[in-house]
């Protein structure tokens, strides 16, 4: 009882003149005034964009011109995240909606220019005829009034009416039937007529985003161990298996598990611990999860731990070496005293420096 009840849309429906379809949607459309932005079913029911890239092709299309609509103000703006954004941005690129090129100012500075095209099929039919989408046609100019009545041309006489019997050709065939005159509509759309004309409804498409320049990496190997063995396999086998006990998402094929046994016996091999590969597969899921066996691929490949250090190494580091001065014997009094070089002690050397002096 506590829940308000929409009334007016009732009352509007028992109003609404003719008969009502049995199912389905019910429009009850009602003429905007202001603040409206027109959208055509081009996009709107475009089934090659998703629901997302509509909705912010609308969002684009209402703001006024100049405003920022990159990613991140975008993301500023509405609720979506920065990722959701720019899929949708890609997509209204690819189908001609959207173009963004870098440009150079006067001043050198470098900026980002947006473009958005409400209907990019009609820009492309307009510039393969070489005319303008966004300028109205000419209007026909009145013809110029007549000066002086020039006298009508004559009359061309009816061609004679052929011999009976004589062979007629298709000249004459053509002369000798009736012409009945076009009506005035066919005869205007003859005379606007080019004499070569495109085919509105075969308009080449062209797509207006170059292709990407940088190939697209190839998706690293599984890590394999360095000996597979049967221990091993079990192990990684079973811990495969288990995965759907602690996130339900996670149910893998006996093919998957085949293919992923090897990356967790690597895993196990480098001496880490059940547990925490568990934890490393099921931890933060994302929602919905449409391929675990990808997911726990890329992951498998992504976060494998290194070798743990042996003992050496970590002795090794816990011990620095410290670098000693080796003993020299003076040439002079032959005493021993410390340097990287054979030479002199101290003593020696300020003796030569005063004698020298």
């Amino acid at each position: 009882m506590d829940t308000p009840q929409n009334t007016a849309l009732a009352r509007a429906l028992t109003e609404l003149p003719g008969p009502l379809p049995a199912r389905g949607v019910i429009h009850i459309a009602i003429r905007h005034t202001d603040r409206f932005t027109v959208v055509g079913n081009h996009l709107a029911q475009h089934t090659g964009l998703s629901t997302v890239a509509v909705g912010f092709a609308v969002r684009i299309q209402s703001l006024p011109q100049g405003t920022e609509i990159g990613i991140k103000a975008l993301a500023a703006r509405f609720r979506e995240g920065e990722k959701i954004i720019a899929t949708a941005l890609r997509e209204l690129e690819a189908h001609g909606y959207l173009r963004r090129a870098r440009t150079r100012l006067a001043n050198g500075r470098i900026v980002t220019r947006t473009v958005f095209c409400n209907q990019p099929t009609a820009l492309l039919r307009a510039h393969c005829a070489g005319t303008s989408p966004w300028l109205p046609p000419a209007e026909p100019q009145a013809p110029p009034p007549v000066q002086d009545a020039e006298p009508e041309p004559p009359t061309p006489e009816p061609p004679a009416a052929p011999e009976p019997g004589a062979p007629q050709t298709p000249a004459a065939r053509e002369a000798a039937a009736p012409q009945t005159p076009a009506p005035p509509d066919v005869q205007q759309q003859q005379e606007q007529a080019p004499e070569a004309s495109v085919p509105q409804d075969h308009a080449p498409y062209v797509v207006l985003v170059p292709p990407p320049t940088a190939p697209r990496q190839p998706s690293p190997p599984l890590p394999q161990p360095r000996e597979l063995t049967a221990e091993l396999h079990r192990a990684a086998t079973a811990l495969l298996g288990d995965l759907r006990r602690h996130a339900h998402q996670l149910v893998l094929s006996e093919n998957d598990i085949r293919q992923l046994a090897p990356a967790v016996a690597a895993w196990l091999e480098r001496d880490t611990r059940p547990d925490t590969i568990r934890h490393a597969l099921t931890n933060d899921l994302p929602q919905p999860l449409r391929h675990p066996a990808k997911l726990l691929k890329h992951r498998l490949t992504a976060l494998i731990p290194p070798p743990l250090p042996g003992p050496d190494d970590l002795t090794a580091a816990a011990r620095p070496r410290i670098a000693v001065t080796p003993f020299q014997t003076c040439d002079g009094c032959e005493r021993a005293f410390r340097s990287p070089a054979p030479g002199h002690c101290r003593d020696c050397r300020t003796e030569h420096t005063r004698a020298a002096a």
